[in-house]
């Protein structure tokens, strides 16, 4: 049976809502699908060809997916560009995906709107998401194109640029003569957990679509005929509030979103209701133990752990799985398999940590663009890792340690920075924290921590000592911080994901 399109909904119901964007405008499906049809009949006849590139520049908005809808339409490449990228990075991701046509958004700060338009790159089309200086408006650039799809054989792909922690990013090249098939399997995917095609369902895209989940999620969800639901700016209050307003039913969130919902007072988060969650994906970052069980507690066995990476998707687990084996990332989602190896490759027993790697649920193979060297090296035959270190139980569920990159050796002992951070976030003086190595003369390294203090909480040799207890109750005396600093903020993006790099510079 063919799986359903955001068209086939399109046209059975074009004037029901697609899309509510922050601002509370509505864009209609009928006229966000010709919206999309005449974006991609205008980039063919601007000379794009199937294989090429587009970027796109900007905050949250209905122009966003119908742009990047537009681009896999004509079969091309589109690269979400993170608008508040330094010009440096910036425009390194721009050149080196060859994109041919950048999409701007006016309402990007005034120093990023003129860095964009002085680029002085013959022959890349820069169009404008309203009025945006040195672009043609997108409303003139679409005039006089038909509203009907384009016909090309193969759809495009979305062209994601790594996140650049251990040094310059990596665009994962995905296979554009199986886009359909990838489509598939992503939208059956969620049928186990309860998500069919339906018009009655709202997702709330959580976070900015410059990152491949939410991007995936939200597009997948128009996919399946739902109502999306755009934030520019994440709050827990507003959080709250859209999902009381709108009946969302469906999301995906990080797990530093759980932790700041839950440090609401209990009197805001008992004034909203959660009622119409049937299922919320997390994903990102390991989410600690004491956390994932409140929201249970709260919302319900709604909520759904994923494992996955640009490179590869493989893992899931229900609240009950994950109730039945604590801090379980899943097993492999139908489709993908799973193994634990050693340096020379060896498969692991159950119980051994080991470096993660998965085959895609998808079926699909990718490659990192003009780095073949970069791509073997994370290929095992068929399966790939991106560096992260777990082990299996004798059911076969994933468990996560850290990443080998992140990995403090301390006197011969491996420690994982993750374990420490899920329970030093738990106390109430920690709103956000984080654990690098340092360097020891007789240990070679040993752990610091990094605490932002929550509300009403000041850096203090008291306060120090309190984290120091509440630690050595629940871990034993090696991974304990040898110190704690204090920030008024952590290094993290707007999806939560932190940049370690930053903290050991």
């Amino acid at each position: 049976m063919q799986s359903p399109s955001f068209r086939h909904f399109a046209l059975s119901d074009p004037n029901r809502i697609a899309i509510r964007e922050a601002g509370g405008r509505c864009v209609a499906r009928g006229e966000l699908d010709a919206s999309i049809n005449r974006t991609a009949r205008a980039l063919a006849a601007s000379g794009l060809d199937p294989g090429d590139a587009i970027a796109i520049v900007s905050p949250n908005c209905a122009e966003y997916l119908a742009v990047y809808l537009a681009g896999l339409r004509a079969g091309l490449h589109v690269v979400p560009v993170n608008w508040h990228l330094a010009r440096q990075e910036r425009d390194f991701i721009l050149d080196d995906s060859g994109a041919k046509a950048v999409f701007v958004h006016k309402r990007l700060p005034a120093s990023r709107l003129s860095d964009l338009a002085a680029r002085k790159n013959p022959g890349t089309l820069l169009v404008g998401i309203g009025d945006a200086p040195g672009c043609v408006p997108l409303n003139e650039f679409v005039a006089g194109h038909a509203a009907e799809p384009p016909n090309h054989r193969f759809m495009g792909r979305a062209l994601h640029y790594t996140s650049a922690t251990t040094g310059k990013p990596k665009a994962v090249l995905l296979q554009r003569d199986r886009a359909e098939t990838a489509r598939r399997k992503v939208i059956e995917f969620h049928r186990p957990a309860g998500v069919d095609p339906s018009a009655d369902n709202v997702h709330l895209c959580n976070a900015m679509l410059y990152y491949a989940a939410p991007l995936e999620r939200a597009v997948s969800a128009l996919h399946m005929g739902h109502a999306l639901v755009l934030v520019e700016h994440w709050d827990p209050r507003q959080c709250l509030d859209l999902i009381e307003t709108h009946g969302v039913t469906t999301s995906f969130m990080v797990p530093s979103m759980f932790i700041r919902l839950l440090k609401l007072p209990e009197a805001t988060r008992a004034r909203h209701s959660t009622d119409s969650l049937k299922f919320v994906a997390h994903a990102g970052a390991p989410c600690p133990p004491g956390i994932k069980r409140k929201m249970i507690e709260w919302w319900g066995p709604i909520i759904w752990e994923g494992y996955s990476a640009t490179e590869c998707q493989g893992t899931f687990a229900s609240s009950e799985e994950w109730l039945r084996y604590p801090g379980t990332v899943g097993r492999p989602i139908p489709g993908s398999e799973l193994r634990i190896m050693n340096d020379e490759g060896e498969t692991l027993p159950p119980g051994e940590v080991g470096t993660v790697y998965m085959t895609r649920f998808t079926g699909d193979r990718f490659e990192y663009r003009n780095d073949p060297e970069a791509t073997r090296a994370c290929y095992r035959g068929e399966f790939i890792t991106v560096g992260d270190q777990g082990y299996v139980n004798e059911e076969g569920y994933l468990f996560l340690c850290d990443r080998r990159t992140d990995l403090i050796i301390s006197s011969g002992m491996n420690i994982y920075p993750a374990e420490i951070e899920q329970v030093l976030v738990e106390h109430p003086a920690v709103a956000d924290c984080a654990v690098v190595g340092t360097p020891h003369e007789l240990l070679g390294q040993v752990p610091k921590a990094i605490v932002q203090p929550a509300a009403n909480f000041e850096p203090s040799s008291p306060l120090t000592a309190d984290l120091l207890a509440w630690l050595g109750d629940r871990l034993s005396a090696a991974k304990l911080p040898h110190s704690i600093d204090y920030t008024n903020a952590l290094p993290r993006g707007p999806n939560g994901k932190l940049y370690r790099r930053r903290l050991v510079q």
